[in-house]
């Protein structure tokens, strides 16, 4: 696998997709499952951050050796408009389609709602532990701050700012998407779920559909906190999660861990 590669099912990983044959790893059919039309190596990453990219890699140079997919050219991926994926993103109920995955999902779930009550944050400590730490110092860390009430983003903004971090801000979904779109990519998104033209959960799923953004740490920041909230977001892909109210410790503390900063 390169991270340069993209990816296209067969005929023949058609088949073995629709197929029943036990002899087919679960592993094969989850990658085959991810892979929609020409499929870019970070969504597949984005998707399967719990596994070491050398273990996905091996899989897909696998599938590609059985005839099940095949290598494209990727520069087409980073090309695509954001707008669209988002919006595809959205009428999806889910991107995870496998038993055991679900059941993860349920469990993490609800380790996460515990954290939640309890510390007010949760971290996706298997997402996390497969990225390499940001080289960066805090300074030129830089926080998009996703967020359309004035109060929580001032105040959001006034703690990560005295991090040292630079704060981009958001003040709903169409910023949010203009921001990826047009602007350096940030280091970390921090996203709120109730905005006025959409829902934070739309903005993540167009996230790890595409391949400029599959990678991207996101943390969501939000008053939401029901067991089907806190399920969606991981289910989704968010490497944290933290309820508000919450301590200015708290939040940055969080953006270190997710970052991996030194």
């Amino acid at each position: 696998m390169t991270l340069e590669a993209s990816y296209r099912r067969t005929a023949a990983g058609d088949e073995a997709l629709r197929s029943v044959d036990t002899a087919i790893p679960v592993d094969y059919r989850r990658i085959l499952c991810l892979i929609e039309s020409d499929t870019h190596a970070n969504v597949i990453r984005g998707r399967l951050r719990r596994y070491a990219d050398a273990l996905i890699a091996d899989w897909l140079a696998e599938l590609e050796e059985l005839g099940f997919i095949e290598t494209l050219r990727a520069s087409a991926a980073y090309d695509l408009d954001f707008e669209p994926l988002a919006r595809e993103a959205a009428s999806a109920a889910t991107l995870i389609e496998f038993p055991d995955e679900l059941q993860q999902i349920a469990d993490e779930a609800k380790a996460a709602g515990a954290a939640l009550h309890g510390r007010g944050v949760y971290l996706a400590a298997a997402r996390i532990q497969n990225r390499a730490p940001l080289a960066k110092d805090p300074a030129q860390v830089v926080v998009l701050l996703v967020e359309d009430d004035p109060d929580q983003a001032a105040l959001a903004d006034l703690r990560v700012s005295m991090a040292g971090y630079r704060v981009r801000l958001a003040r709903n979904r169409r910023e949010a998407i203009l921001d990826l779109a047009t602007q350096p990519a940030a280091d970390v998104v921090l996203l709120d779920v109730m905005l006025p033209d959409g829902s934070g959960f739309e903005i993540l799923a167009g996230m790890r559909r595409h391949a400029r953004f599959a990678l991207l740490p996101v943390i969501m920041l939000t008053a939401r906190d029901s067991a089907e909230d806190i399920r969606r977001g991981l289910d989704l892909g968010a490497d944290g999660y933290i309820t508000k109210p919450y301590s200015k410790d708290l939040l940055v503390d969080t953006i270190r861990q997710v970052l991996r900063l030194a």
